[in-house]
């Protein structure tokens, strides 16, 4: 396990024990909390299971030349704005006629962002991309809040409109295996490829920091150029 690891873990497992999600907007590592919080907070942490790294869930053609990685985390502005400026125009132009097949994978800098990736796969690999841009959509709203009960309450509300009863959400929540899950599955790849920040990039194996689209375009196209697709 490691020391990042930890501190995501430990800053959200003392809320498994109840139905909602009880976090901090602000939540910080357990190694900056006071003495007698971050000894509590790592209890938690080492009574999680161990993760196991989930399967990337796809959007586009499994045989598409060209796969496009984004690391996204639902608690960043400028990851919202890829979504809803330049992730259509990915889809239109590329995605939905074959070129490319395109993979979101979650990273949780913060206990809410975590608490945010849980729903998204809450409702099955089918809702995710669904319930992931009504994240990044309504990410202004249901993250102006001034407690974590208000987060939760916002976040049932996206959870609602995505068809997931509370009884749903609140099983999701509690589930210390799916979360190990996801926070190890965050960890390894975003290791991997040395991600650093959000928006981030892999295209063609490429890493690739954000940019307008413009220039992401020039590079899509040369990769698929070397490809040999058209």
């Amino acid at each position: 396990m490691t020391l990042f690891r930890r501190s995501v873990i430990a800053a959200v497992a003392a809320a498994m024990t109840v139905a909602a999600p009880a976090f901090a907007q602000d939540a910080k590592p357990a190694e900056t909390t006071p003495a007698p919080a971050q000894a509590q907070a790592q209890a938690a942490a080492d009574q999680m299971p161990e993760g196991k790294v989930l399967a990337d869930i796809v959007l586009g053609k499994a045989e598409a030349p060209l796969t496009i990685v984004e690391y996204a985390s639902f608690t960043c502005p400028h990851c919202a704005a890829f979504h809803a400026e330049n992730l259509p125009k990915l889809k239109a132009e590329y995605i939905d006629t074959g070129k490319v097949k395109f993979i979101q994978r979650d990273v949780y800098f913060d206990a809410v962002g975590l608490w945010a990736g849980i729903l998204a796969r809450c409702g099955g690999d089918d809702k995710y991309y669904a319930v992931s841009d009504m994240l990044f959509d309504e990410q202004k709203t249901w993250l102006d809040a001034k407690t974590g009960d208000e987060i939760a309450a916002n976040l049932r509300k996206i959870g609602a409109k995505a068809g997931m009863t509370t009884e749903q959400m609140d099983a999701c929540w509690a589930d210390k295996q799916k979360v190990a899950d996801l926070v190890t599955t965050f960890q390894k790849n975003a290791t991997a490829d040395n991600v650093e920040g959000t928006p981030s990039f892999v295209i063609g194996g490429e890493k690739v920091q954000n940019q307008p689209w413009d220039d992401m375009k020039k590079i899509i196209d040369a990769k698929l150029a070397a490809a040999g697709a058209k």
